[in-house]
């Protein structure tokens, strides 16, 4: 699929409300929209509770909440597995764990120019959630590899639902403690993780994207086979652009780069505009066509978003005006660069 840049916004999954159709209305009002995650509404809407659904081995515990994991369970559950790995409905997510997904799928998606889903990656949720001895489960060799199958076969039927409703649907993989990976105390190494990390994409329907808001290896994600890479440009967009060679690379094999660039704290919400943003997203587009890199080729393939989520920002009003900063920033770029 050739995806179209020229500014396009989009946003990352989790929102701060409470109410289910402001959190709708707000997503629908980008080019690309999303089906938002609220933890605050239901511990179910948590990115990593919404993975969990007929994971054998999971421990949930909505009280406390928290969850972790079982290999004894796991092997107790995985007969139930194995016996429906053919069944899609096994792998849906259910309204019991998102009703907001579902209440998105029911809108008229077919306008947009594409529409957006979303889950947690195996290895944030394999260096987050811990077995009973208080290992990571991304370190059990078995755990790991199943996870991988588990969660691809997840990411694959919600795309095929997101794909009946807009044929540009994709779901990107989110990946928050991906940079842990590049810790030199983590027992998984960079090598594993490539190669696996590869054969799980292998396996993807669909676009391939995958967004984080740390500082990884960049290389590391430019050199995997993505079609989209979203990142916090406004933290790390100076770093992101010393990798101009894979980025180059990126780009000519068609890649889609989300330039996360309207901030969602507080303090910046209430006191930056839109020209520091232009100013500021068009110095690290310059470094780059200073180096070879076309301007044209940059804006073409560039869509954006704010940062990062809004888990920490409970202040609606700053939430939306993140939004307004980022569609004003979009329709700025369209405007000067011609991009219809």
């Amino acid at each position: 699929m050739n995806l179209i840049g020229n500014c396009q916004t989009t946003a990352m999954g989790i929102l701060p409300h409470v109410s289910m159709e402001e959190a709708l209305t707000l997503a629908l009002s980008l080019d690309i929209p999303f089906w938002p995650q609220l933890p605050r509404m239901s511990f179910y809407e948590d990115m990593y509770v919404q993975a969990t659904e007929h994971l054998p081995g999971i421990i949930t515990n909505a009280k406390e909440g928290r969850i972790s994991f079982s290999k004894d369970k796991f092997y107790e559950e995985l007969p139930e597995y194995l016996s429906n790995m053919e069944n899609p409905d096994y792998f849906r997510l259910s309204p019991d764990y998102s009703p907001v997904y579902h209440a998105f799928l029911k809108k008229d998606l077919s306008k947009y120019y594409a529409v957006r889903g979303q889950l947690i990656g195996p290895l944030s949720f394999g260096l987050n959630i811990i077995d009973e001895n208080y290992k990571l489960i991304i370190y059990d060799d078995e755990v790991r590899e199943f996870l991988y199958e588990f969660l691809s076969r997840k990411i694959n039927v919600q795309y095929q639902e997101l794909k009946e409703k807009n044929d540009r649907a994709f779901v990107w993989i989110d990946e928050p403690h991906l940079a842990m990976l590049f810790n030199a105390n983590i027992g998984y190494t960079f090598e594993s993780a490539r190669e696996e990390y590869s054969d799980f994409l292998k396996t993807i329907s669909g676009p391939k994207g995958v967004h984080l808001c740390a500082n990884p290896d960049w290389s590391f994600l430019l050199n995997l086979d993505l079609d989209i890479l979203s990142l916090d440009a406004l933290s790390w967009g100076e770093v992101f652009t010393y990798y101009t060679d894979e980025i180059r690379n990126f780009l000519d094999q068609g890649g889609i780069i989300v330039w996360g660039i309207s901030p969602t704290t507080d303090e910046q919400t209430e006191t930056v505009n839109v020209s520091e943003l232009l100013a500021k997203l068009e110095g690290f587009w310059d470094y780059l066509a200073a180096r070879g890199i076309p301007k044209e080729q940059i804006l073409a393939q560039a869509w954006l978003a704010p940062d990062h989520c809004f888990f920490l920002n409970s202040a609606l009003s700053n939430v939306e005006q993140s939004f307004f900063l980022l569609r004003q920033l979009s329709q700025q770029l369209r405007e000067k660069y011609r991009l219809y």
